[in-house]
C-alpha cells in the first residue's frame, strides 16, 4: 500500500519541481502532479500585486491576502478530493507560513495520509538556480531557505544542493513503497 499524497515543500528554486518530474518517471504507478506556481497562474491578473491577492516584492519577498488563503484552500480541497476518489497526487508547495501552511494542508487532508518532504538547497546555490531560471524574482530563494520549512515536520527531508532530482525521487519513491513509522535523511547522496 503506497500513501495517496506527496507533499514537497521547499523554497523557490530548492529544486522540487525537477523531483516532481522525475518521481513521475520513477514512481510505478501514475501519479499526478499540482504546484503552487500552477495555483498562482490561475489566479486572476488582478489579484497578482493587490492587498487580498499575492505581492511579489522587489526583494524577493512575498506576502498573500486573505482572498488568497480563500482560494488556497479551496484548491488544496480540490486535490484532496482527488486523492480520495483514487488519484496519486504529487504536491510541488512553498510553505510562505512555515508550520500554518502545513497545518492548512493537515485540515485539507483530514484522515488522508501524506508523505511529508522537505527539500532543502544551500541558499547560495539556490539563489544561482533562482538567476539560471530568469522567471522569478531574485532574492526569494535566499528568503524562504529557511522560513519555508520552520516548525514543519517531515517523514522525509531531501538536501538537493548536490544531489540530482532522479536520486532525490528514488529515495522518496523508496519511502513511498515502504510501510512504516517516520524516518529522517539528512542528504539524498
Amino acid at each position: 500500500m503506497t500513501t495517496p499524497v506527496i507533499i514537497l515543500n521547499g523554497a523557490s528554486s530548492s529544486g522540487k519541481s525537477g523531483i516532481v518530474r522525475c518521481l513521475q518517471s520513477v514512481l510505478p504507478d501514475p501519479w499526478l502532479t499540482f504546484g503552487c506556481d500552477s495555483f498562482v497562474d490561475a489566479l486572476p491578473a488582478r489579484m497578482r500585486a493587490a492587498d487580498g491577492g499575492i505581492v511579489f516584492d522587489a526583494d524577493g519577498g512575498v506576502s498573500v491576502g486573505e482572498d488568497f488563503r480563500a482560494l488556497e484552500a479551496a484548491w488544496a480541497e480540490g486535490i484532496v478530493a482527488m486523492a480520495r476518489a483514487g488519484a496519486r497526487i504529487v504536491v510541488d508547495d512553498v510553505f510562505l507560513g512555515g508550520a500554518a501552511s502545513q497545518q492548512r494542508w493537515r485540515k485539507a487532508l483530514g484522515d488522508l495520509p501524506a508523505l511529508w518532504v522537505g527539500v532543502h538547497c544551500d541558499p547560495t546555490v539556490a539563489a544561482g538556480r533562482e538567476i539560471a531560471r530568469g522567471d522569478r524574482t531574485l532574492g526569494m530563494a535566499a528568503q524562504q531557505a529557511r522560513m519555508v520549512h520552520e516548525g514543519v515536520a517531515y517523514d522525509l527531508e531531501i538536501d538537493t544542493t548536490h544531489t540530482e532530482s532522479l536520486e532525490c525521487a528514488r529515495v522518496i519513491a523508496a519511502r513511498v513503497s515502504r510501510i512504516g513509522g517516520p524516518g529522517r535523511v539528512a542528504s539524498a547522496g
